[in-house]
């Protein structure tokens, strides 16, 4: 459930937000338009969201400003000290990952960036037969995350990272659970959902689902 990477996000936290803004070279072409990433994940939100992997909270913060009510669900207790020091108290943020959490309301839309590779594709799968059991008819999935043609186009990034001497993120390429968007699909068809994907940087495309 993602949980198995806690170290990894305790790791993540300090340098997190330098990451995404540029300054580590090794990541800088995964977080190209970041901001940009951030606005249409928001654009295309409605509703009352229940966000995973808030982080350090930057898709939150442009959440509220839309005037959208936030649920967000962390995991990592690193995240989010500094995600509530960038929010405001005020602002809950739960314990719980991609498939351990409790919501009391209706939710409308599920947000996540950055984070669903967390998950294998057997537990992708049964995450989205979760949300689709609490989605009403029209409710959306928008994840924004990092996702392969093919397999092999996985297997070329990898070999990419490694020439050009950027061996962590080769590393994180191997270890962490990234999926292929022809996997995605039937598991969203298998549970219910219509989808599209629209790639917004070399690593990164936008998953929208819609509950039908």
């Amino acid at each position: 459930m993602g949980r198995e990477f806690l170290d990894l996000f305790q790791d993540w936290a300090e340098s997190y937000d330098d990451s995404v803004t540029g300054k580590d070279v090794e990541y800088r072409e995964v977080f190209v338009n970041y901001e940009k990433i951030l606005e249409r994940v928001t654009t295309l939100s409605s509703g009352t969201v229940l966000e995973f992997g808030p982080g350090t909270g930057n898709l939150t913060k442009k959440l509220l400003e839309a005037g959208l009510k936030v649920v967000p669900v962390e995991p990592s207790p690193e995240m989010r000290t500094i995600a509530k020091q960038k929010l405001g108290k005020d602002i809950p943020l739960l314990d719980g990952d991609f498939l351990d959490f409790e919501v009391d309301e209706q939710i409308d839309t599920i947000v996540s960036t950055y984070a669903f590779h967390h998950l294998t594709d057997e537990e992708k799968g049964k995450a989205f037969a979760v949300y689709g059991k609490l989605l009403s008819k029209g409710g959306k999935i928008i994840f924004a995350d990092t996702m392969f043609e093919s397999n092999q186009h996985h297997l070329d990034f990898i070999n990419r990272a490694e020439e050009q001497g950027f061996h962590n993120l080769a590393e994180d390429l191997r270890r962490e659970y990234y999926t292929t968007i022809g996997t995605l699909e039937t598991l969203l068809s298998e549970n219910g959902f219509s989808h599209s994907f629209k790639q917004v940087n070399s690593f990164v495309w936008i998953m929208e689902a819609t509950k039908l």
